[in-house]
């Protein structure tokens, strides 16, 4: 194994204190990662160094509060932490935005106690998050036994597994309609995971089945429920945001895979690739090369376009995010989604084709499995159909056409 991964490369370091410190730290983590991250996706072994790596370098508390211990960095900072470490292994890239996002989940819908609760709890003691949330599975099912509440079901997928320490479950309450978020610790026999995450790409993010027997947990901590009933600010609006911020960071770490496909590309090409010594205006180094420097070129601006989308799609979220629950609107939180939306698109796109130019500028003898250049659109392919990304294109064609903005559902 990478040594670096067994040992905190940052023992008697101090901690940054600003954001240029923090995005530095993930770009140290992410060049740890990259050195073996062919050989740990083909191993597909238990991520667990990975995350005890995020955990060392402090990333795991970037949002968590001061006072607990948290580096209490805004979420423009955590886009880009997850932007870089994604560019070292998209896999670690995605376990590490979708800790922000359960981490975060709490104060969408929790009563102040409970967000203060939660955040001290995972913030003092570096916990790691997952999620058995898919809306496209049934429900879990929630037994009310009278001073707790019971889950019973399974769910499809529930990114961080085994490696996370508390998972967020979602369910509703039998025979109601009524629809309740808890945080549960994740090593408990009442969750039994299915191991049977085995796909083309993400191969890392322990992403497979699971199944809920019997998980109780106090009425108390049913999020955003007084006396068995559901007491949430008014009005609603902060509590959908959780969707715009999921399509968000799913952004930030396809933008993460692309960047990576263009360093290891071109890290390639400038110690491998030979010029084509029969186009009639033949070079010395492959550098030289006018189609390869035109193909790396096209490629850098495409990611630098979509880079700054993101970001100004980021900065509009962030500023929701860390604003009055109650002051949110509508009409910010539409268009928002909309920016984000075109933002995951572009994204998208970038991470596609850098995943597949890259061969073209490199080589044939790159096509070898040693070199691994695959890993690369085999990520950006398997997490870009989480949801169609049809349907982002609609949503902006409905607002460049109609002025309407995307209405919160489980995707947007």
């Amino acid at each position: 194994m990478n040594e670096a991964l067994k040992a905190s490369p940052w023992t008697g370091q101090p901690v940054p204190t600003t954001a240029e410190g923090w995005i530095a730290r993930a770009a140290e983590v992410a060049g740890i990662l990259a050195v073996d991250a062919v050989e740990r996706d083909r191993a597909q072994a238990v991520p667990q160094a990975e995350v005890d790596l995020l955990k060392a370098a402090g990333l795991v508390t970037l949002l968590g509060p001061a006072a607990h211990g948290g580096a209490e960095q805004p979420w423009t900072v955590a886009y880009k932490v997850i932007r870089e470490v994604a560019s070292g292994d998209g896999s670690i890239g995605q376990l590490l935005a979708y800790h922000y996002l359960w981490a975060w989940a709490v104060r969408l819908v929790g009563t102040v106690d409970q967000v203060a609760a939660v955040e001290e709890l995972y913030t003092t003691n570096n916990l790691f998050f997952g999620g058995a949330v898919n809306p496209r599975d049934n429900d879990l099912v929630i037994t009310d036994l009278g001073e707790e509440i019971e889950f019973n079901g399974r769910k499809t997928f529930s990114t961080g597994s085994r490696i996370s320490d508390l998972t967020v479950l979602e369910g509703v309450l039998d025979g109601t309609d009524k629809h309740i978020f808890a945080i549960v610790p994740s090593k408990q026999d009442g969750i039994v995971y299915k191991d049977d995450w085995d796909n083309l790409g993400q191969r890392l993010t322990e992403s497979g089945g699971v199944e809920i027997r019997g998980v109780r947990v106090p009425w108390a901590a049913a999020a955003g429920y007084v006396d068995k009933e559901f007491a949430p600010f008014e009005p609603l609006n902060y509590a959908t945001l959780n969707l715009p911020a999921i399509q968000q960071v799913f952004t930030e770490f396809y933008l993460g895979i692309a960047k990576g496909a263009l360093k290891a590309g071109t890290a390639y090409t400038q110690d491998v690739t030979r010029a084509w010594p029969y186009g009639g205006d033949n070079k010395e180094k492959a550098t030289e090369e006018w189609y390869i420097l035109e193909g790396y070129g096209r490629l850098q601006a495409d990611l630098w376009a979509a880079e700054a989308l993101a970001d100004a799609a980021g900065e509009e979220l962030a500023g929701l995010l860390h604003a009055e629950r109650e002051s949110i609107t509508p009409e910010q939180r539409g268009h928002a989604a909309v920016r984000i939306a075109a933002a995951k698109v572009k994204a998208v796109d970038i991470a596609l084709e850098a995943g597949t130019k890259v061969y073209e500028l490199t080589g044939a003898r790159a096509t070898s499995n040693q070199v691994g250049l695959d890993i690369f659109w085999r990520n950006i392919r398997t997490h870009s159909l989480h949801d169609p990304v049809a349907y982002k294109r609609r949503e902006v064609g409905e607002f460049a056409l109609l002025n309407k903005v995307p209405e919160p559902t489980w995707y947007t």
